[in-house]
């Protein structure tokens, strides 16, 4: 299965010339004009980072925007030399996730679902907010609610994904919260992996090893990993399938 699952207006291309202050990129455009674009990957992004590496940008024209370009992928080598593009625009996972919902892509691990809610307050004290909050149909055999945390993962090892690539004190609580949820409710963590050089999922040990046993924990308490595969390109993105976890 190789569906297209979005589509957008063809990106522009340019090189990395330096990624700095965690948010901002200059990128040197094919006509030779550098501009600085958005990141909005706050990560280290491992494995990614080649000054001289080609990437690729959007354009927005709305006026409140400081800066008019965000970063949305890069060029990287597989373990063949291979070239293989990478989504880095975290803030773009979400949108991919919940056109695989809607398209019922995950029905055969979550059921046929009847709505679908995004950042809705949960945990202690409701102070925290899942991505989607999902509503089984009256057909679904399970009739609990789902509660659905999403993780952009780009970092690839031996065709493995990892996920985190850093220590990440956000994504521990997330993994303790969904925990909480069960067995009252169903609670699935999606690993978005937004390139499609990867053959399995794993938790980054080596970034940080108590998100790997925290992650553990919960999935023996119950909770259900869905490592999502897409393939990325200048005008689409698509749906390469559920990985397995090793």
């Amino acid at each position: 299965m190789n569906d297209r699952i979005i589509e957008f207006d063809p990106l522009i291309e340019g090189v990395l010339i330096k990624r700095y202050k965690r948010f901002l990129a200059d990128i040197k455009l094919e006509n030779g004009d550098v501009v600085t674009a958005h990141c909005a990957n706050t990560g280290p992004m491992k494995g990614l980072l080649t000054e001289g590496a080609k990437v690729r940008i959007s354009v927005s024209h709305s006026p409140k925007r400081k800066l008019p370009f965000t970063w949305e992928q890069i060029c990287v080598l597989d373990s063949k030399n291979n070239e293989v593009w990478v989504g880095i625009n975290t803030l773009f996972a979400n949108k991919l996730i919940k056109n695989v919902i809607a398209k019922n892509l995950l029905k055969e691990i979550i059921g046929e679902v009847e709505t679908i809610q995004s950042e809705v307050p949960y945990g202690k004290d409701k102070k925290s907010r899942i991505d989607f909050f999902l509503t089984p149909k009256s057909s679904n055999p399970d009739k609990r609610n789902i509660y659905i945390e999403v993780k952009n993962t780009t970092w690839i090892k031996d065709n493995i994904a990892l996920f985190p690539d850093t220590v990440t004190k956000r994504g521990q609580k997330h993994l303790i919260e969904l925990k909480e949820l069960i067995p009252e409710s169903k609670s699935v963590l999606v690993l978005c992996i937004t390139r499609k050089d990867a053959s399995f999922f794993a938790p980054g040990d080596e970034a940080d090893p108590l998100y790997g046993n925290l992650f553990r924990e919960s999935l023996i308490a119950g909770m259900i990993p869905i490592p999502c595969s897409f393939g990325f390109y200048k005008d689409h993105v698509r749906w390469n399938g559920i990985k397995p976890l090793k």
